[in-house]
């Protein structure tokens, strides 16, 4: 196998997996991508047909912008498990957009999703913050009843 770059239609290889993991949050999302037709799965559900309309367009921005060449010609399987069903949404993206450029081995395509979005490959860097003793959440304390 030749160390060179690929061009973005040429992607058919036989026999590749791919296995990414992308994380939102609480949201833990395993995508394994192989050569195949085109289909995405997320959960055992074909993703055309998720009920979150919102959520659906969110994980299918990185195949959309990867083009059809890419599109039409791998397979993506996603096990996402923990959060809200956004926070899902977004780990299922980085997942698949990590898995679309480790499975193509393209400089360009990763340059398309860092233009399109800086955290479509490196994450989200925000977290909850952790919550202090005596209190009820993170900032939250006892009202006063005077002044």
């Amino acid at each position: 196998m030749s160390t060179e770059t690929t061009s973005r239609t040429d992607v058919s290889r036989s026999g590749r997996v791919v296995v990414e993991v992308g994380k939102r949050k609480t949201a833990i999302a395993r995508a394994i991508i192989t050569s195949g037709t085109g289909r995405v799965w997320v959960n055992g559900i074909p993703l055309e047909v998720h009920p979150v309309e919102l959520a659906r367009i969110k994980m299918m921005e990185p195949l959309l912008l990867a083009g059809d060449s890419i599109r039409n010609s791998v397979d993506v399987y996603v096990r996402v498990s923990g959060g809200g069903y956004m926070a899902q949404a977004e780990a299922v993206r980085i997942a698949i957009a990590r898995g679309l450029v480790r499975f193509t081995n393209n400089e360009e395509l990763k340059q398309v999703f860092r233009e399109y979005s800086r955290y479509m490959l490196s994450g989200d860097p925000r977290q909850t913050e952790p919550e202090k003793w005596m209190r009820y959440s993170a900032r939250r304390w006892r009202q006063k009843s005077y002044r």
